[in-house]
């Protein structure tokens, strides 16, 4: 349902307890300037966003600050609307301009003014966040007066009447300002969560897994607490962030308990059943990153191309800690068949669900298809641009890993853990320079495909400069070069300094090894890479 509320209807609802924030929300982070522009926005009528509201009968068992107010208690009867997305904007909102509640913390945010000596302008704000000893009376009006009769009147006392004239005619403006909500009514808690992951799919950012949390589970076990326990224990292992992302964690919980992964499964599961399993649910997911780690070189959440693949993962580790030799082969081969085949880009719960349910078979040493569906690899795979954060740059460098990669000037192995924590831009250099690919007019793209990229040191590129392969070979070790090359799965093309050739022949050899961990065969077909013509 869509309607809008009135600013002093959003004052008089917040004020009077009926509007409240969920514990599971994060706390308030605008800084003064954003909530500057966002006043300009109301102001000039641009679009901001809706607000969504969740009411209900069913007051959450722990609740969190509306920024540095609380706010006061509700009679039980009464149904409680909890935003659910837009806190930051109906928090800034309230702030402003409420004269009733005392803040308990930093509220300097709230002190918003507006420049009456400004230009009118689409796109430049009107509004600014001042110091006080900032403020020119002459020229900065404070809006915090508007829905406060006594001090509007007092604040436009001094202003000339061309000023008054045009503050009132602001005042105007955020008195019919309408802000958008949408108001969702129910106490089924499997309607909440199909409606939420609907939500979810529309690319607003609300965490249903941490508001299921919240209506669940009662005040003598908070699930959300007992995972960041686990921040100490994964953190000097580099995964430290898993703990912080309850969305993931909570999937692995639902997974262990009920061999469900869906939002709908998870809000019907029982508290003690989590309680009682609770051990069970922290030995999977530490059993998965143990064989990321041992097995695939994954040393941080961020090297994974899916943090969902640790669900399976988590499944099949809550009960086997120790995998026979052909279980660590079965669950390699999947990982890299999801990772190259985008499986978790599409149909998520209905892919994870599967792979949930095959991971438990491999387990029990039943009969499993987990590893069995369909994936290839093209030269054309190698061919996209090396970019941090995309599913196939991540699965590149891990492909690339897997390899035990060398230093291109020492020839000594690369310290993996060191270059995959660290995770950035630093460690990953084009094995045909920048600098010598640009002398021959190559284009950004034609510069940047995967296959002209290696994990090679800033040191070591700073070492081999900007020179053509066939002139930085020198700076190699020579009795190492073959060997630098193979863990680069880098063919010795690459020192004839023809471009097409070499992405070629690197694309043919990068496809050769992804099958290979994937376990399939056959032969390479070349079809070019669009790569820079001679």
């Amino acid at each position: 349902m869509a309607d809008g509320l009135s600013i002093r209807k959003v004052i008089e609802r917040i004020t009077s307890g009926s509007i409240r924030i969920p514990a599971f929300q994060r706390g308030f982070v605008w800084d003064a300037e954003r909530v500057a522009y966002l006043m300009d926005s109301i102001y000039k009528g641009y679009p901001f966003g809706a607000i969504i509201l969740w009411r209900t009968k069913e007051k959450l068992s722990s609740e969190r600050t509306l920024g540095p107010f609380e706010l006061p208690e509700r009679e039980p009867d009464y149904p409680l609307d909890y935003v659910l997305d837009g806190q930051q904007r109906i928090t800034s909102i309230f702030g402003v301009f409420q004269s009733e509640l005392q803040a308990s913390g930093d509220d300097s945010w709230t002190h918003i003014y507006f420049d009456m000596g400004a230009t009118a302008d689409l796109q430049e704000s009107q509004f600014l966040a001042l110091e006080v000893d900032a403020v020119e009376p002459a020229r900065h009006f404070p809006i915090n007066t508007f829905f406060d009769v006594t001090a509007y009147r007092q604040a436009t006392k001094k202003l000339t009447e061309s000023q008054a004239i045009q503050i009132d005619s602001v005042q105007a403006k955020f008195k019919e300002a309408v802000i958008p909500t949408q108001e969702i009514v129910t106490d089924d808690r499997s309607k909440v969560a199909i409606v939420f992951e609907r939500v979810n799919r529309l690319g607003v950012e609300l965490d249903v897994f941490q508001l299921l949390t919240a209506w669940t589970w009662s005040e003598d076990f908070d699930l959300q607490q007992r995972f960041g326990e686990l921040t100490d224990v994964l953190g000097p292992h580099g995964f430290g962030e898993v703990a912080e992302d309850t969305n993931l964690l909570l999937r692995c919980c639902s997974a262990i308990v009920a061999g469900d992964a869906s939002p709908t499964a998870f809000i019907n599961l029982k508290g003690s059943d989590v309680r009682d399993r609770f051990d069970a649910i922290e030995n999977g997911i530490k059993g998965a990153i143990d064989f990321l780690r041992k097995n695939l070189n994954v040393e941080a959440l961020s090297n994974l191309p899916y943090p969902a693949a640790l669900v399976p993962l988590a499944v099949f580790f809550a009960i086997n800690s120790s995998p026979t030799d052909e279980q660590r082969e079965i669950l390699a081969r999947w990982f890299w068949r999801s990772c190259f085949s985008r499986r978790y880009s599409a149909g998520v719960i209905r892919n994870l669900n599967r792979d949930i349910e095959e991971a438990a078979a491999l387990r029990e040493g039943r009969s499993t298809a987990l590893a069995d569906f369909t994936v290839d690899v093209e030269p054309d795979f190698f061919s996209q641009t090396f970019t941090f954060g995309t599913v196939n740059t991540r699965t590149f460098i891990l492909l690339l890993a897997q390899s035990r990669p060398l230093s291109f000037v020492s020839g000594t192995p690369v310290t993996l853990s060191k270059v995959l924590q660290a995770y950035n831009r630093n460690e990953f250099h084009h094995l045909m320079p920048q600098a010598f690919l640009k002398d021959l007019g190559a284009t950004p793209k034609q510069i940047n495909p995967l296959a002209n990229f290696a994990i090679i040191s800033a040191s070591d590129n700073k070492i081999l400069g900007g020179y053509p392969p066939s002139e930085y070979k020198a700076k190699m070790p020579a009795a190492k070069i073959s060997l630098i090359l193979s863990r680069a799965l880098c063919p010795e093309v690459l020192f004839t300094d023809h471009y097409e050739d070499f992405i070629e022949a690197r694309s043919a050899r990068l496809v050769q090894e992804a099958r290979a961990v994937m376990g399939i065969t056959g032969a390479v077909k070349l079809t070019g890479t669009g790569a820079l013509q001679a």
